[in-house]
């Protein structure tokens, strides 16, 4: 049984291998450019201890886990697009460097890669399902887009509506991604939806995890600007709890802090920390984060496989959950 180190680097190998080399290199070059960036890889390392957790052989998972991560790439490159966003881990994005319309080109047929992919999964029983998963993921990763963009331009978004927009952009991706993986391996329904559910609610708890950490983590951590959403008046789950609790003055002046982008910030950013603070609103995250995780391991717990790789992807979540929110 492999650890997830060396997933990693498993993951890592068969990426160089299988690297897009095709013409046009206009198009395919921005899709090497954002695969090759890095992160964490959580999403291929994830379908791939899925895999592990009924069967050994985790080799035969790598066409899922290269889907999903190519997917996961594709989003990127379209969210820039969307936001504007001139950086991505450090570098230039995919539209900055080569422009726009190679951007929406590059992520589009990365789109279709990612199914393509799963037709490479060595279960060939298998595939159909892979592939309806997969577009369950598409689907919603789109609705949870439009929503967090139709949230910008409104003043009332609800915790339960910023909860599901995050649910759907964010978790439903961590969770196909088990699925896909546990579905290579011929794993029966229960244990799929019980997984599905595990990376569900752990990417929810990650996400409220993010949100805190933007406006009270150690900079030197978190390896980002703190405060950077309260700069850019992002509409977070600190934020809409905030207004929702805070008193009629409060609220007017967390609404007032939010209708500015003043150009030193520093002001602006010590006040609404203050009225978060002031609010009880890092006790009330920790709360929901330990909720959601909680009942994510519950699901995992219900899987029937091999234990040791349960284990390995228990400490994975944990590692990606910073114990001192």
């Amino acid at each position: 049984m492999l650890g997830v180190a060396a997933l990693q680097q498993q993951f890592e190998d068969y990426l160089q291998a299988n690297r897009f080399n095709q013409k046009p290199t206009t198009l395919y070059e921005p899709a090497n450019y954002i695969m090759a960036l890095g992160g964490k890889r959580m999403r291929p390392v994830m379908a791939l201890l899925a895999y592990q957790i009924f069967d050994p052989q985790v080799e035969n998972a790598l066409p899922a886990a290269m889907s999903v991560e190519i997917f996961h790439n594709f989003s990127l490159v379209h969210d820039d697009i969307m936001d504007e966003a001139a950086v991505r881990r450090g570098q230039p994005t995919v539209h900055a460097r080569y422009g726009t319309n190679s951007g929406i080109l590059s992520g589009d047929v990365m789109l279709v890669y990612a199914f393509d992919y799963l037709q490479r999964t060595v279960n060939k029983s298998a595939i159909s399902d892979m592939v309806a998963t997969l577009c369950k993921v598409a689907i919603k990763v789109c609705e949870g887009q439009q929503y967090d963009v139709d949230f910008e331009k409104r003043p009332d978004v609800s915790l339960d509506e910023y909860l599901q927009m995050i649910e759907m952009k964010t978790a439903v991706l961590l969770a196909g991604s088990l699925e896909l993986g546990a579905l290579a391996a011929g794993a029966d329904a229960e244990n799929r939806h019980h997984l599905a559910e595990f990376g569900r609610l752990t990417g929810i708890a990650f996400q409220i995890q993010d949100d805190y950490l933007d406006t009270f983590g150690d900079n030197a951590k978190v390896g980002k600007r703190i405060g950077g959403d309260i700069v850019q008046n992002k509409k977070t789950c600190l934020y809409i709890q905030a207004l929702a609790c805070a008193d009629a003055d409060t609220r007017a002046q967390l609404l007032a802090y939010f209708g500015t982008q003043p150009d030193d910030p520093t002001e602006k950013v010590a006040a609404v920390t203050g009225i978060f603070q002031s609010l009880g609103i890092p006790a009330f995250l920790k709360d929901l984060r330990n909720s959601y995780q909680t009942q994510a391991y519950d699901h995992l717990a219900k899987v029937q496989g091999n234990e040791a790789a349960k284990q390995l992807l228990y400490e994975l979540a944990e590692s990606l959950l910073v114990r001192e929110l």
